[in-house]
């Protein structure tokens, strides 16, 4: 939270503002995604901000993807929101 909160300062944003949260869900380790995933359920309970979890992967077809096109992908892709599928590394 600590980072989220200097990220949103340093962009004069605050949760307030915020409608939804797009979460990559992996592939990462178990615990920092467990830990992120943790942290924007404990949001969307608190603040009623909504999330999405996606994956590079579930993009297919697509070829070069930024951060900045995310939302439009996920509706693209109909990206279920408030759903988690975390993808672990072994």
């Amino acid at each position: 939270m600590l980072l989220i909160n200097a990220f949103l300062e340093s962009n004069k944003r605050s949760l307030d503002n915020l409608d939804a949260i797009y979460i990559n869900r992996g592939p990462g380790s178990f615990a920092g995604i467990r830990n992120s995933l943790a942290t924007i359920k404990a949001l969307f309970l608190t603040k009623k901000i909504d999330y999405y979890c996606f994956s590079f992967s579930d993009f297919k077809g697509s070829d070069t993807i930024k951060y900045e096109d995310v939302p439009q992908m996920c509706e693209k892709y109909k990206i279920k929101k408030n759903l988690i599928n975390p993808i672990y590394l072994s």
